[in-house]
């Protein structure tokens, strides 16, 4: 049994880990994976069709513990412990809830303090009484009229949460603390650069924890920006966004039979070769002989997707330009997001003029893809992978042949 500690709204936790508002899927789930002989028996819960219109939730079946997880940035929001004799709780090293300790409404009281009168819901026959960042829901089927204010003596709590502010049915996710960059950067946004012509490049909003002249405790959350372009060597990159998480290169090209006359393509003595950026959300493709950027792709991380937890979601934003058709021919500034669903791009864009290119993920060790295949459209120099619920798994950029001062020329010039 699981023996943690509950700090409002912060955490809850052990001397190991530390489930933090505000924390990162991927971190919640590596916890889990790495404490898996403790921590067993695991639901992932989202909604296969709307993904975006409900929350994210890790239920932690065997402790009874669901984690709440921000359906659009994928950041904790609530934790919820919706079965208590399932898990031993203390607050200030103290227990409240254990098997010799019956989480009463005399113990709460002892344990947490005075607080305002609870809140009595009619329709889940549940009394609440709330603090900041907790709350405590009471069973009170046994009476047959709810008192106004007093919650009756022995009753016994149903559930807990854990949230940021004074209400549960508003609270957000808190933007990420301190301890989960674990060296890391972040992006708070990704902007993709743009000419007439198409995609040129990415700006960047990233997140780092920096540290003030010789104190840890001094340390702060930094944002800076960077720009990378499509042309920018392996060097300009690492000096933008640092060393990646992984280097991956291509063992073969699986598009190029799409290609013109792929038989008359020369192999190459080396492969292609993409900087891994996880925490991100992106990828960069180089080219094997020249080191340059040859392509961007941007991921979104939705559930039921064969990449799923891999990548942090990349919040990005592609600026369009489009005419309107008439005698004036006025032109509309319009943007995609990552919460874009295919059939808005193409009304936006106009519909492919080729069919799709089906792209069916596996391992080499397991041909097996629960999640079925997706969807891979070209566009304005844009691919967009696209999921059986027409929402956007990823999207490829890739940029006409240039050379980077070319590009960085063109983009300074722009700008005055």
């Amino acid at each position: 049994m699981l023996d943690l500690e509950v700090v409002p709204e912060r955490s809850l936790g052990n001397e190991q880990w530390e489930f933090a508002l505000g924390m990162p899927l991927a971190q919640a789930i590596a916890i889990l994976q790495k404490h898996c002989r403790i921590i067993k028996n695991v639901q992932v819960l989202y909604s296969e069709q709307t993904p975006l219109g409900h929350d994210l939730i890790l239920n932690l079946t065997q402790d009874g513990i669901k984690l709440l997880f921000d359906a659009a940035n994928q950041r904790l929001k609530v934790i919820e412990v919706y079965d208590l004799s399932k898990v031993k709780l203390k607050y200030c090293g103290v227990h409240f809830n254990s098997q010799a300790i019956s989480p009463t409404i005399e113990q709460i009281d002892q344990s947490f303090g005075a607080t305002h009168p609870g809140v009595y819901n009619a329709a889940e026959q549940l009394f609440h009484l709330n603090f900041r960042g907790l709350s405590f829901s009471f069973q009170l089927d046994s009476w047959n009229e709810a008192p106004k204010y007093e919650i009756p003596h022995g009753a016994m709590v149903k559930r807990m949460h854990i949230y940021t502010g004074n209400n549960l049915q508003e609270t957000r996710a808190p933007v990420m603390p301190l301890a989960c960059f674990l060296g890391n950067i972040f992006a708070e946004s990704v902007d993709v650069l743009r000419d007439a012509a198409g995609p040129v490049g990415l700006k960047l909003r990233l997140l780092t924890a920096g540290c003030g002249p010789g104190v840890m405790a001094d340390s702060k959350v930094r944002s800076l920006e960077r720009s990378i372009y499509f042309g920018d060597s392996c060097q300009d990159v690492l000096s933008a966004l640092g060393s990646p998480h992984k280097v991956f290169y291509k063992s073969e090209d699986k598009m190029k039979i799409h290609s013109p006359s792929p038989h008359k393509q020369v192999p190459s003595k080396c492969n292609d070769y993409f900087f891994n950026y996880f925490t991100l959300g992106v990828d960069i493709l180089f080219h094997s002989a020249t080191h340059l950027v040859k392509k961007f792709v941007l991921h979104t991380n939705y559930p039921g997707h064969y990449n799923f937890n891999i990548y942090n979601r990349c919040d990005f934003k592609i600026p369009l330009v489009i005419k309107k058709e008439g005698a004036d021919s006025q032109t509309v500034d319009c943007l995609l997001t990552t919460n874009s669903k295919w059939d808005q791009i193409q009304e936006l864009l106009g519909h492919p003029m080729e069919k799709p290119v089906v792209l069916h993920r596996s391992s080499s060790a397991n041909n097996t893809n629960p999640f079925g295949s997706t969807f891979c459209f070209g566009l304005q120099r844009m691919i967009f992978e696209v999921m059986q619920n027409n929402h956007i798994a990823s999207v490829t950029l890739y940029g006409a042949h240039r050379t980077a001062s070319q590009t960085r020329l063109e983009s300074s010039s722009s700008s005055h």
